[in-house]
């Protein structure tokens, strides 16, 4: 298995977002052990839509979905909840940012 390796940037210095928690979870976790999105669906007691959302990116890692993830692949929940916090706080940056550039025009 062949880890990827991300470059340190400042989070606010990025010009493309974090990478979303879904990817991580699809790209590192899911496809190194084969496990289909509806076979970790059911081992983790929750509906296939739900991991499909996250994977792609509609869905965000819950409180919840992020005990899930951390009790079945033993990491920890601060882990998946520290993706979706940076991925979370870029796009409110940005978006802050596209708000106040507008009203200074």
């Amino acid at each position: 298995m062949t880890k990827k390796t991300y470059p340190y940037v400042p989070l606010f210095e990025r010009e493309t977002p974090p990478v979303h928690p879904g990817e991580i979870l699809l790209e590192e976790f899911l496809e190194p052990l084969g496990l289909s999105q509806s076979e970790f669906a059911r081992r983790i007691g929750v509906n296939f839509r739900t991991i499909h959302d996250i994977v792609n990116g509609r869905r965000g890692i819950s409180p919840e979905m992020a005990i899930r993830l951390s009790r079945y692949f033993k990491t920890t929940p601060q882990f998946w909840m520290n993706l979706q916090r940076d991925y979370d706080l870029w796009r409110a940056y940005r978006k802050l940012e596209e708000k106040e550039s507008a009203v200074r025009r």
